[in-house]
This record gives C-alpha cells, sequence and structure tokens, in this order.
C-alpha cells in the first residue's frame, strides 16, 4: 500500500455532533485530528432538537458561549393522545433548543479554529488496519494514515463497519421513518410537546431563529399504506390527533418539503468494530420519546476522549481503551436505552397511550421517575 499518505494521530468518520465534540477534546490536548463529513456545512439534521440540560455546561467547556445564543430554555412538558387527553408535567432538569443547523455549525467552527481538519464533501469508502499500529482511510478525496479510527456517522452502518448479527439484524417490525420540519406558530418557548398517533409520535419545540421543530417518527408500515406519499399519511394518520391536525394546518412552515430519514432501528449496538471505536448513535441510539439522544452523543465522546488522551499519552494500551470505553458506556448508557425501549411500548397506541397518560397524571412522582430515567447527571 502506497504510505505517502496525510498522517493524523486520530481519524473521525462523521462529523456530527458526537464527532466534532470528539475532535475537539482532542485538539484541546495536542491531538492531531481530521474529520470527515459527506455534508458540507451548514446543514439540517433530522433530530428533535431539544437537548437536556446535562449538557450545558459541557458545550460551553468546548468553547460554545451558550449563554450568549438566547436559546430557548425548556422546563415544562405537555404529552397528548389522539383521544384528546393532556398531560402537563414540569420537568425537573429541562433542556435547550437549537436547531443541528446552527449547533453543528457552531462546533465545526471551534473545531477549524484549534486545529481539527475538516474535510467537507468527503465520503469514506474503506478502512484497513495495517497491523496493530495504524489505519488507513480510503475515502473520496484521497488515502489517510491515522493511528486511532472513530466511528460517528450516524444511524447507518457503512459496509466495511462489522456489527454482530444478532444486535445489527434489521427487524421489519422495529422499522421507522423520521421526518423534520420547522415551522412557526404560537408556542410557548419553554415547552416541549410530544404528541401521539397511530404507530407514531410527534415532537414540538422551540429552538434559535424564532422558529419551532417539528419532528415526528412512525413506522414505515404506515408510509406505505399511503402510497408512500407523506403529506397522504400525514392527512389520514397524523391528523387523528387534534393537536397535530391544528399545527399541520394553521402553522406556516419554513420549508413545506420535508427532512427524512428512512429504515430507523433502535437499539444498542456495540462500542467498537475491528479496533474502531464507535460513538453516537453508531454505537447505539436512544427512542427519540426520550428526547436525549444528542446529550448521549456528547457525553459518549467525554468517555471516549478521555481514554484516548490516556492511549496517546502512553498511560494505557489499545485493548485497555477499547475495554474501559466500553464499560463506561454500559454504564452510561444501559439503562437509558433500555428504559427507552419499554417507554416507547406505551405509546402510539390510541387506547393504551391515553389510559399510560391518565394514569400518569395521577402520579406525578412516578412521572419524574420515568423521565428521570432517561436523563443523566450533567458532566
Amino acid at each position: 500500500m502506497e504510505t505517502q499518505t496525510e498522517q493524523f494521530e486520530c481519524a473521525v468518520i462523521g462529523g456530527g455532533l458526537a464527532g466534532l465534540c470528539l475532535a475537539i477534546q482532542l485538539a484541546d490536548h495536542g491531538i492531531s485530528v481530521v474529520v470527515f463529513e459527506k455534508n458540507k456545512y451548514p446543514f439540517h439534521k433530522v433530530c428533535g432538537e431539544y437537548i437536556s440540560m446535562e449538557s450545558w455546561g459541557f458545550l460551553e467547556s468546548l468553547g460554545l458561549p451558550l449563554s450568549d445564543l438566547d436559546l430557548p430554555i425548556i422546563k415544562n412538558l405537555g404529552i397528548t393522545s389522539d383521544r384528546g387527553f393532556v398531560l402537563n408535567h414540569r420537568l425537573q432538569m429541562g433542556g435547550f433548543g437549537v436547531s443541528r443547523y446552527s449547533l453543528d455549525h457552531h462546533l465545526f467552527e471551534i473545531a477549524l479554529k484549534k486545529g481539527v481538519k475538516v474535510m467537507e464533501n468527503c465520503r469514506v469508502q474503506n478502512v484497513e488496519r495495517d497491523g496493530e499500529q495504524a489505519h488507513y482511510v480510503t475515502t473520496s478525496l484521497g488515502v489517510f494514515r491515522a493511528d486511532v479510527v472513530c466511528g460517528s456517522y450516524g444511524k447507518y452502518t457503512p459496509q466495511f463497519i462489522q456489527l454482530h448479527e444478532n444486535q445489527d439484524t434489521p427487524n421489519n417490525a422495529l422499522n421507522y421513518i423520521g421526518v423534520k420540519f420547522h415551522i412557526k406558530t404560537e408556542f410557548p418557548a419553554d415547552r416541549i410537546e410530544l404528541h401521539n398517533f397511530r404507530d407514531g409520535y410527534c415532537g414540538i419545540s422551540r429552538v434559535d431563529q424564532g422558529w419551532n421543530c417539528l419532528c415526528y417518527l412512525t413506522t414505515s408500515r404506515n408510509l406505505l399504506e399511503n402510497r408512500k406519499d407523506v403529506r397522504l399519511m400525514e392527512e389520514n394518520v397524523l391528523y387523528q390527533n387534534p393537536f397535530l391536525k391544528q399545527y399541520f394546518t394553521q402553522s406556516e412552515f419554513v420549508s413545506r418539503q420535508p427532512l427524512m430519514i428512512s429504515n430507523v432501528h433502535f437499539r444498542k449496538r456495540q462500542t467498537n468494530s475491528d479496533g474502531i471505536f464507535l460513538l453516537g448513535d453508531a454505537a447505539g441510539s436512544i427512542t427519540p420519546l426520550c428526547g436525549n439522544g444528542m446529550s448521549m452523543g456528547m457525553r459518549a465522546s467525554q468517555m471516549l476522549a478521555k481514554e484516548l488522551i490516556l492511549f496517546f499519552e502512553k498511560k494505557q494500551g489499545r485493548e485497555s481503551a477499547l475495554k474501559n470505553y466500553q464499560l463506561a458506556w454500559n454504564a452510561a448508557f444501559g439503562t437509558r436505552i433500555n428504559a427507552g425501549y419499554h417507554l416507547q411500548k406505551l405509546f402510539g397506541k390510541s387506547r393504551t397511550t391515553d389510559f399510560a397518560l391518565r394514569t400518569l397524571h395521577s402520579m406525578p412522582a412516578l412521572t419524574d421517575r420515568l423521565i428521570a430515567l432517561t436523563h443523566g447527571e450533567p458532566f
């Protein structure tokens, strides 16, 4: 193999939230990092765009002045059933709203200032390991050499990544699509709402620019039953919830063209593949109902950065770094992912959802406990 390639200590596949946060932390410790991102910043992503307050201090530690951005602080939750019942609840920790368009772009600019090389419009085609010492990353913009490779590529697994079959085998019963819009409507800046409909739910919350993020998840079956027509599916399925019908019919859409992802599955995967460290949705994604996937990705980047810094300082070997990261990841997120999976079963079914919401309305302490299961401590 040709070895006259650009060399880095760490290569990160995917320049989303977790990947950029990892790159910034490593650069702060003098580690050379290259990030490969298939898009060009700034760009939109399908995402609920609510971040729990556990992540506030971490983002500011990276150099992002959140206090100066005048972001909405979210303290109140509303959950509705398609039968018209509303559960209102005060969030103990709460969160804040920011679009991925803005957040990822801010982090991209911070990364550049700290010396990270970000390759935009760059697709990774293959990763080959050269013994124990290095990896060669083949991309659409050339071949790069890195001592360590990290995968932060999101929910879709590249062909060159090998995952355990029993953890990543598609299951048609759990095959979802995600759809996102930004809308302008009368909506409290301190509130997030989750609106249930048949086989899905839709979140609404304020973000920057005076926009509101409207993002829903549903089964691919709902789309197929409506001739793969998103607008028709919304009218036939989502409009059965009177609150959603009002938002869809009485709001101003920033763009009526939806941003979509398909073939979405929610499960724990694994934290490495043949020596490639995995983080963010690449390692496992929490159901959007729990609203904390972004915080999980950022916290995973902090845990992985800690292990990699020790590795590059020659205070631990590669195998120890892989093992310690896996242990930390399982301890931090195992309960969250399981809780999200079981909570999701309560929603998206008319009678079950309505009964669950009425029960939780009469038991606020239980509601607090369930919400706490999906949140972590500030980091």
